[in-house]
């Protein structure tokens, strides 16, 4: 508006999340009257399980819903801590869990409990590009580390020694990666966290993605370094992105310094939201037919992609992402992504989201949809390809 200041330079330098520009676009066309599928966004298409619903619902009509502690209600943070000896064998007290509003703010926590004003931080790239604009918006710096599907779009021991000679402060890890869907496998998890251990970097793992794998159950960096610092959420698994919830697992020396930070930016997270985290963990059977879904769903495109032109894709090790290598049609993933919104109706995510260097050769899309809708949009994409 004319006469007021312009927003501060390091506001404007935040880029946008591109996927979420997708999203608003190919709903305005949904509304429009177009039959749209998307394959954009990383969210489930299902509800928060019965059970989740259920405890919602009870608090509602029931309960005051006030402030929780900063930390979180202390039965979920107690529930969560049962969740990781459940899932990995690892025993951590519920004194060193922290519930979040969603792992956005978790990243926020951990990211101002442990870097300096100017401090740089490692992020294998491609990657989860909110990290980025996080780090630039908090005044320290993206640190990024060019992974290859040579080696399944994971970082090194080597790439953490780097970092360590180039004045990172730590490791942000994701396993699995997001948007590749690839794991640290076999021994890397722990050769990464013993380099991070040697050169005195934090580690921070982002386990959002856990619990949807296809293969090999994925690994927690706690069962490597009980300094590392996890990050997770109700959000994937759980199916629940709209309630906003999520966790971190941190060292004891960080708790009191995280507490402050979550007491002074967000007060507590939203208590119904908690409530109905609590109920989740109760509907784990309906969670796992979600997840069987994602399995055909995935099986099937990996099947049927390759048919309609999109035969370079790295088979997923867990979430529910391919990222498809579009080269030979363009070096302009935006563009294509547009494209192929407006003319058949399939929304996807350019690779300029996640690699702002290599991206243009590649489209992320997610299955987290119907069958129905992923065996549709194989064959709009196969008839629109071989036109081109």
């Amino acid at each position: 508006m004319e006469g007021l200041p312009r927003p501060l330079a390091a506001a404007r330098a935040i880029d946008p999340f591109i996927v979420m520009d997708v999203m608003r676009d190919a709903n305005a066309r949904e509304v429009a009257g177009e039959d749209i599928i998307h394959m954009e966004v990383g969210q489930p298409a299902t509800a928060a399980p019965r059970a989740a619903r259920e405890r919602a619902a009870a608090a509602l009509r029931d309960d005051r819903l006030g402030y929780t502690e900063a930390l979180g209600l202390p039965a979920l943070r107690e529930r969560i801590a049962a969740h990781v000896k459940e899932r990995y064998g690892v025993r951590v007290g519920p004194e060193r869990i922290v519930v979040t509003s969603g792992s956005s703010a978790g990243f926020v926590l951990a990211f101002l409990a442990i870097l300096d004003h100017g401090a740089g931080l490692g992020l294998p790239s491609p990657g989860y590009p909110c990290y980025r604009q996080i780090l630039k918006a908090l005044g320290m710096r993206p640190h990024l580390i060019e992974t290859s599907g040579q080696g399944r779009w994971m970082p090194t021991a080597a790439d953490v020694d780097r970092l360590g000679t180039d004045g990172a402060s730590g490791l942000l890890l994701a396993s699995p990666n997001n948007p590749t869907g690839t794991m640290a496998m076999g021994a890397r998890l722990a050769e990464i966290a013993d380099a991070c251990r040697r050169a005195r970097l934090w580690l921070i793992s982002d386990e959002i993605y856990h619990g949807l794998e296809y293969g090999a159950p994925a690994e927690t960096a706690l069962a490597h370094s009980d300094t590392a610092i996890v990050v997770n959420s109700f959000s994937k698994y759980f199916s629940m992105t709209g309630w906003r919830v999520g966790w971190l697992v941190v060292p004891d020396a960080l708790t009191r310094t995280i507490e402050r930070l979550a007491q002074n930016l967000y007060i507590s997270p939203p208590a119904i939201s908690q409530i109905a985290a609590l109920g989740a963990f109760d509907g784990i059977d309906e969670l796992e037919e979600i997840k069987a879904r994602y399995a055909r769903n995935r099986a099937m495109l990996l099947e049927e992609l390759p048919r309609t032109g999109l035969d370079t894709i790295l088979p997923a090790d867990g979430a529910f992402y391919l990222y498809a290598d579009i080269s030979r049609y363009t070096g302009d993933s935006a563009a294509f992504a547009r494209d192929m919104l407006r003319e058949i109706g399939v929304a996807a995510t350019p690779g300029i989201d996640f690699d702002p260097d290599r991206g243009g050769s590649y489209l992320r899309f997610s299955y987290s949809g119907s069958e129905d809708e992923m065996r549709e949009a194989t064959r709009r994409i196969g008839a629109w390809l071989k036109a081109k």
